[in-house]
C-alpha cells in the first residue's frame, strides 16, 4: 500500500514539474520572450519537488527570496557600463554577501544571479519570471508539506563560499588568457561546484560522473536544438533523455534538467560549442574541487 502511494507520489511529482517546466517554456513562446525561460527552473523542479533535496525545501520561504535576490542583483548589475568579466565578478562577490546575510546555503541562487549576465537581460520580464517561478516552488513544497520533518535550520559552512570564489576567478583567468570569457560562465556547472564543495564526502568517481553526465546532457539540448525548430518537443525529449541518462549513471544531479534549456538563451557563438566547453569547464572546475577536497581531508586528519 505504501509503494503503491510513494509511486504515485513520484509519478504526481513528475508530472507537476514536468508540467511547469513545459509551461515557462510556452509562456517565453507566448510572448516571444526567451528572457522568460530560466534553465535552473528546471533543475529546481526536478530537485525540489521530485528529489526532495534537503538543503534546498527545509526552509521553503529561502526558495523564493535567495533566487529572486540574487536575479536583482545580476540583473542591476548587468545594466552598470563595465566589462563582463568585472559584471561577473561583481556579481559572484555580491551573490555570496547576500546569501550570507540571508543565511540561505541555496545553491540555484548562484545560476539565476548570473544567467542576466550570459544572457545580457534587459527587460524586467526576467525578474518577473524568477519570482512567479520560484514563488510556484515555494508553493509546492508549502502545500504538499515537502519538508515536514526536517530540521529547519543547519549550520551552514560559510569558508566555502570563499573557496568557490577563488575557484571560480581562477577559471575565469583561464578562460579569458584563452580568448574566449564567455566560456567562464555557464551557471549549472557553477552550481555543482558549489555543492561539491558543501559534500564531507568527494571522490575521483563522483567528479567523472558529475562531469560525464553534465558534458552528455550539454551535448544532447544542443543537438536537440539544431535538429528540432519545435521548442516544446525538444524541451520533452530533453527531459525524457536526462531522465534516463541520471537512472543509467546512478547519480542525482538536477542540474542536468538545466543545460538543455541553455541554447534557449545563450549567445548562438556560445551554443555552438556548448558541448566542447562543457567537457573543458568540468573537467577543469571539478578537477579544482577534487584538488582542494583532498587538500583539505589531508589538513584535517
Amino acid at each position: 500500500m505504501n509503494s503503491a502511494i510513494s509511486k504515485r507520489e513520484t509519478f504526481i511529482s513528475y508530472f507537476l514539474a514536468v508540467a511547469l517546466i513545459l509551461g515557462m517554456v510556452a509562456a517565453a513562446l507566448l510572448f516571444n520572450d526567451r528572457e522568460i525561460i530560466l534553465p535552473e527552473i528546471a533543475a529546481m523542479a526536478i530537485g525540489v519537488w521530485v528529489y526532495r533535496e534537503a538543503g534546498w525545501i527545509r526552509q521553503p520561504s529561502k526558495l523564493f527570496i535567495a533566487p529572486s535576490l540574487t536575479a536583482i542583483i545580476g540583473f542591476a548589475v548587468n545594466q552598470l557600463d563595465i566589462a563582463y568579466l568585472a559584471k561577473v565578478s561583481l556579481t559572484l562577490a555580491l551573490m555570496m554577501l547576500s546569501l550570507r546575510i540571508i543565511r540561505s546555503n541555496l545553491a540555484p541562487s548562484i545560476a539565476t544571479g548570473l544567467l542576466p549576465l550570459v544572457t545580457n537581460a534587459t527587460e524586467w520580464s526576467f525578474v518577473l519570471s524568477v519570482l512567479v517561478f520560484t514563488f510556484i516552488l515555494m508553493l509546492g513544497v508549502l502545500l504538499f508539506r515537502l519538508n515536514e520533518g526536517l530540521e529547519k535550520k543547519v549550520p551552514i559552512n560559510y569558508k566555502y563560499m570563499l573557496v568557490f570564489l577563488v575557484i571560480s576567478f581562477v577559471w575565469m583567468g583561464a578562460c579569458t588568457l584563452a580568448g574566449f570569457p564567455q566560456a567562464s560562465v555557464i551557471p549549472p556547472i557553477l552550481v555543482v561546484v558549489y555543492e561539491s564543495l558543501q559534500k564531507p564526502m568527494y571522490n575521483g568517481k563522483m567528479a567523472f560522473k558529475q562531469a560525464l553526465v553534465l558534458t552528455i546532457s550539454a551535448t544532447v539540448g544542443t543537438l536537440l536544438y539544431y535538429a528540432i525548430d519545435s521548442w516544446i518537443i525538444v524541451t520533452m525529449l530533453d527531459i525524457i533523455c536526462m531522465l534516463i541518462l541520471l537512472r543509467i549513471v546512478g547519480i542525482r544531479v538536477p542540474a542536468v534538467f538545466a543545460f538543455p534549456l541553455l541554447p534557449f538563451v545563450f549567445p548562438e557563438e556560445v551554443v555552438a560549442v556548448l558541448p566542447l566547453v562543457a567537457l573543458i569547464a568540468t573537467t577543469c572546475l571539478f578537477g579544482m574541487v577534487l584538488a582542494y577536497k583532498k587538500w583539505e581531508f589531508k589538513q584535517t586528519h
